[in-house]
């Protein structure tokens, strides 16, 4: 067990906008961490389950977008949390671990004893005290962090094995917990267990970082470099500040009683495309029933909509008494729900008009996006594919009476036409 007055700081990688490309149209207008999930922005759920660390210092966001897109939230976050949130901003990609290296001194002002590392785009119930110190159920010390007295516990999960080499795969001892071998997507298989993105390091991960940028730069040293090699000797200097996570320091350091695992039972996602984030979202919304159940809409379709399952409704959003709502549905700031409406596993974003006797489902309607009098727009509801959902851009209207199925728009479109399984650019 730690001090009670030892400090924990957590630092959540949020990317930049040459990343997550896969997300588009969604990341085309907003910042892909500030994208709305269960109501909340992404990098809201990360967040608040770092509240529930105690000793929590400071909570920095790490990543490549310009100050100016995160400002807002981060000072609003900050205030509603009564945590302090920093965004620090990369002058260049560093790599997961270079990242978090190049903002050491400010990562350690604190004097932290551990700290996290968890990445924007993933979805779990994020077990962040019970990989430090305890089980909070029971009270007695748990296969965790600090019993390991290691330099970083990494949070795994079972995964399919036809699903296990999309991710980094690892195998553990047992009984000890003690991570013996990690590999970044196998071309074989090798374990069930996968990486989570989720971490606990002690302060030591800054001196392994730094062996890991010397060699490279030993070895960018030891090449004799030709007139034109000379010419970008800049380029490859930085180059040996660029450190991976998994395969510069959880490869090498695996099997030297460095690393442990801490396995969770409970639900884990990647938010890599829109289908992703639907599914995600639908799995925070669940997660609300046990966290945050006045976060959850209800409704019996006399003074109000009828609600079915796990609903999400902002304040400031008007929803027809008729309105038939759910189950799994978020419905942002501002956007009209009209007589009649349908709505079934989807997220309506700011601003928008869903029209009477309209039929949203397996979608995502964008930003002052409308949707017509008695029309349809769904998908088949497969996360993993391409076009397994519906996806309206900023600002689309879709006309009365046609139907939208397995579909992309792209932003500022009028549809009076009936489409199916298309990318309209």
């Amino acid at each position: 067990m730690g001090s009670s007055d030892e400090k924990v700081v957590a630092v959540i990688m949020v990317g930049g906008p040459t990343k997550g490309t896969r997300f588009r149209p969604l990341s085309l207008n907003i910042p892909k961490p500030l994208f709305p999930l269960a109501g909340q922005p992404m990098v809201h759920h990360p967040i608040s389950a770092c509240k529930k660390i105690s000793n929590l210092a400071q909570i920095f966001l790490i990543g490549f977008y310009e100050e100016r897109e995160l400002t807002l939230y981060v000072s609003s976050i900050s205030n509603e949390l009564k945590v302090p949130v920093r965004y620090l901003r990369e002058d260049r990609p560093h790599g997961s671990a270079g990242g978090l290296y190049n903002f050491r001194d400010l990562i350690m002002e604190d004097s932290p004893s551990h700290i996290f590392l968890l990445n924007c785009d993933v979805c779990c119930s994020f077990p962040l005290p019970e990989m430090l110190e305890i089980d909070a159920f029971s009270f007695l010390p748990a296969e965790a962090h600090r019993k390991y007295g290691g330099m970083g516990t990494i949070l795994v999960i079972k995964v399919s094995p036809e699903s296990a080499s999309q991710f980094g795969e690892l195998v553990a001892d047992p009984v000890t917990n003690e991570l013996l071998h990690y590999t970044e997507k196998p071309e074989t298989f090798v374990s069930d267990r996968i990486n989570c993105g989720v971490y606990i390091f002690t302060p030591d991960i800054f001196n392994a970082i730094e062996g890991v940028s010397s060699q490279k730069k030993d070895r960018a040293d030891l090449r004799r470099l030709s007139s034109f090699e000379a010419l970008h000797s800049a380029t490859r200097s930085a180059s040996t500040h660029f450190v991976r996570l998994d395969q510069d320091i959880l490869s090498p350091l695996a099997g030297k009683k460095q690393l442990y695992t801490y396995e969770t039972m409970d639900f884990w996602e990647q938010i890599k495309t829109p289908g992703m984030s639907l599914k995600c979202s639908a799995l925070y919304l669940s997660q609300f029933r046990v966290t945050s159940p006045h976060l959850l809409a209800s409704g019996d379709g006399s003074m109000s909509a009828s609600i079915s399952g796990d609903v999400y409704i902002h304040p400031s959003a008007k929803v027809h008494p008729s309105a038939k709502i759910g189950p799994n549905v978020s419905i942002s700031a501002n956007a009209r729900i009209g007589a009649g409406v349908r709505l079934i596993s989807c997220i309506i974003l700011d601003n928008v008009e869903i029209k009477e006797n309209a039929v949203v489902i397996h979608a995502i309607v964008g930003w002052k996006s409308s949707i017509g009098k008695w029309s349809r727009v769904q998908a088949s509801g497969d996360y993993n594919s391409k076009l397994g959902i519906t996806i309206l851009g900023e600002d689309v209207t879709v006309e009365d009476e046609v139907v939208i199925i397995n579909s992309i728009v792209l932003p500022h479109k009028t549809l009076n036409l009936s489409v199916q399984e298309e990318i309209i650019l």
